[in-house]
């Protein structure tokens, strides 16, 4: 047995009949998306803090050897904390922090 990767809710998704274009057509779906966007940005946060216990965790577990043992989680790390969080929804990408490549070694 094991974890379902598929599980599908029946209000996961946003509302199908929200119009972007003209948002107060219809307060009902208005206030719908908002609560998927909520939803969503809630979602986004938690698995940020998932990550982070994980690299916590990583540190405290290999202590001298952290840089090397712990790098792909703490670049899942930025990556999930890059953009999300209130109020950096109108700000563009490139303020949120520079993304770094890994180099090739």
């Amino acid at each position: 047995m094991g974890r379902k990767k598929g599980v599908l809710f029946s209000d996961e998704g946003a509302p199908d009949d929200f119009d972007p274009d003209n948002p107060y057509k219809d307060p009902v779906a208005m206030l719908e998306m908002r609560e998927h966007l909520v939803r969503e940005k809630w979602i986004d946060i938690e698995k940020a803090k998932i990550l982070r216990e994980k690299v916590k965790w990583c540190y405290r577990v290999e202590g001298v050897n952290h840089l090397q043992k712990c790098r792909h989680l703490v670049q899942q790390y930025l990556d999930a904390t890059r953009g999300i969080g209130w109020g950096k929804d109108h700000r563009p990408h490139s303020l949120h922090g520079p993304k770094v490549e890994a180099e090739a070694e």
